[in-house]
């Protein structure tokens, strides 16, 4: 029986002249790509959520016995199949592409992403020009969004952006407009992207493979590449609870630019918080050093404070000086109300490390158990309603299982705005026809997905 198995789950052919055995159902370019074989490919996203488009022709391969060539994407591999990546014929086929999308594309000196994916493979090809002419208008640069720059000149219609919003985050912004040359890239109504009903998760912006989309950050005035990120981290976001990964892009140790990283909770996906939230970090008016209020300024529910000039109430202070103050504050409470007086909160950025040093802090030198934190305040009915459901006051299974489930209830939570990224998975479970309830006397997004919305 178990031979059985195996032989139905895996499938031998032989892939440029060598034997290959891969799992049933993978593509030729997937059985490709795991022997380090790196097929060309511009509308196929390697990444949990995108499926297979085969419109941008770029991944064409020979199969013997066949009459036309095939694309590589959407091509499943069958048993006793021959494959070749590296024919004549297949090479000059796809040179031929890459030389047609060149086509409509501005130089690569003046491309808003001179190192994008499409250059990249061009270069590969050999292809730094084309000897065909331009067959679409060349539309102006939008940067009307405060996140992501429009370069629709150097876009190729690969339909990537249209999937992402569409099909994974479900967003449903981002649309094509028109047919033949006169197809086009479109957000809700032709609106320009800042006036769309866009939410700046920037889903599009990873996936774009040609610099159409990308972030505002990175580019100049003239919205041409001007930033270059010298290393990365891999890191979680600091927002939600939902524990996306992701990756910071940093130059000169400032980030500059963040991208979704595949982890079991956000399979690669990102709100607009996690991927543009970051400009906080360098923020002038973000404290540097400890600060202790002047003795010559008074508190006065009359006196207001502008942040961008902390000195007009403020001294700066030593590390020592600063807790010295502090610690002296709580004395004098703790000496003139009592223990009972002091009360600490705890944050859900801090660690668990930092969480236990609180509750011991509240406990050991407050000498009091009033400590809390913003966890209970948040999830007390949750935690309730897991402890009868499950025994358990924590969750059993991360969001993005809810792309799995057969009906899904949703009560007095608005995930499309607090918990974005696990939105997205319940919209899909609703697109894949599972059954969504929304009870919540708020309208909010899910409803237009929700099979039954009661408020």
């Amino acid at each position: 029986m178990d031979d059985q198995i195996t032989k139905s789950t895996k499938v031998t052919f032989t892939l440029d002249d060598e034997q290959v055995t891969t799992k049933a159902g993978h593509t030729i370019w997937q059985a490709a790509a795991e022997l380090g074989t790196d097929i060309p490919h511009l509308c196929y996203k390697d990444d949990s959520g995108y499926r297979a488009d085969g419109n941008c022709r770029a991944c064409m391969v020979e199969i013997n016995g066949e009459r036309v060539l095939a694309a590589s994407c959407q091509r499943k591999v069958s048993e006793g199949m021959v494959v070749s990546t590296s024919s004549k014929r297949a090479q000059t086929a796809r040179k031929m592409v890459m030389e047609l999308l060149v086509a409509d594309q501005p130089t690569r000196a003046s491309a808003p992403d001179p190192k994008s994916q499409l250059w990249a493979y061009a270069e590969t090809q050999n292809v730094t020009d084309s000897r065909f002419a331009r067959t679409t208008a060349t539309p102006h640069p939008d940067s009307s969004h405060p996140a992501i720059a429009v370069n629709m000149e150097a876009c190729i219609q690969c339909n990537l952006c249209v999937r992402a919003c569409r099909e994974v985050q479900v967003n449903d912004v981002i649309g094509l407009a028109g047919r033949g040359a006169n197809a086009h890239v479109i957000f809700d109504f032709n609106d320009e992207m800042g006036a769309s009903t866009c939410v700046g998760c920037g889903e599009c912006v990873q996936a774009c493979p040609t610099g159409a989309l990308m972030p505002k950050a990175l580019l100049d005035k003239t919205q041409k590449l001007a930033i270059t990120p010298d290393r990365q981290v891999e890191s979680v976001c600091p927002y939600c609870g939902v524990g996306c990964q992701l990756t910071f892009h940093v130059r000169d140790d400032k980030i500059v630019s963040v991208s979704g990283r595949d982890g079991p909770a956000n399979q690669s996906r990102l709100c607009v918080k996690g991927r543009y939230g970051f400009d906080y970090i360098h923020n002038s008016e973000r404290l540097q050093v400890p600060l202790i209020r002047r003795e010559d300024v008074s508190k006065s529910a009359g006196d207001t404070f502008d942040p961008a000039t902390p000195f007009t109430h403020f001294r700066e202070a030593s590390w020592e000086e600063a807790l010295d103050a502090a610690a002296a504050g709580f004395v004098t409470i703790k000496s003139a109300e009592g223990p009972s007086a002091l009360a600490g909160f705890g944050s859900a950025k801090g660690t668990n490390e930092e969480a236990y040093l609180v509750q011991k802090f509240v406990r050991s030198c407050f000498q009091t158990n009033n400590v809390d934190h913003c966890t209970r305040l948040c999830h007390a009915s949750s935690v309730a309603a897991l402890l009868e459901n499950i025994g358990s006051g924590a969750v059993t299974a991360s969001f993005s299982q809810c792309q799995y489930s057969d009906s899904i209830i949703v009560i007095g939570a608005n995930p499309a705005v607090n918990h974005p990224v696990a939105a997205t998975f319940i919209k899909n479970a609703a697109q894949r026809g599972a059954e969504l309830f929304i009870l919540d006397p708020r309208g909010q997004a899910l409803d237009r997905y929700a099979t039954a919305s009661l408020r």
